[in-house]
């Protein structure tokens, strides 16, 4: 029973990523999905997150505009498509399942292992 998180790596300023975020033995249907990123020395952040059904998503305002958060239920994996990165952008990069319908005000039960984006200057 796990996520797995995938697609990071090293690229550089104002490149592309796209994160993939597949659960094996558990379902991300009809769940909300998020990601979050935690930079070392920093708190975790709420990234991006989208309702069970991908007719609601949120952003944070640094990322607003540049990544969008999507989903297939039937592939049972959600993905972050990541463009314009930036320095700041740099971190690990984690998937989890809410314990609810949506990504606000829940609790997250399900977490993947974390994925590396490094964005250089």
């Amino acid at each position: 029973v796990q996520l797995q998180a995938s697609g990071g790596g090293l690229v550089q300023a104002g490149g592309s990523l796209r994160l993939s975020c597949t659960a094996s033995g558990l379902t991300v249907y009809p769940y909300g999905m998020a990601w979050f990123r935690q930079d070392p020395g920093k708190g975790r952040e709420l990234v991006a997150g989208i309702s069970w059904s991908g007719g609601s998503t949120y952003y944070a305002d640094s990322v607003k505009g540049r990544f969008t958060i999507s989903r297939d239920n039937a592939k049972n994996t959600v993905y972050l498509q990541m463009d314009s990165l930036r320095p700041e952008d740099t971190a690990v990069y984690y998937c989890a399942r809410s314990r609810g319908s949506t990504y606000v005000n829940v609790r997250y039960d399900y977490w993947g292992q974390g994925t590396l984006v490094t964005v250089s200057s």
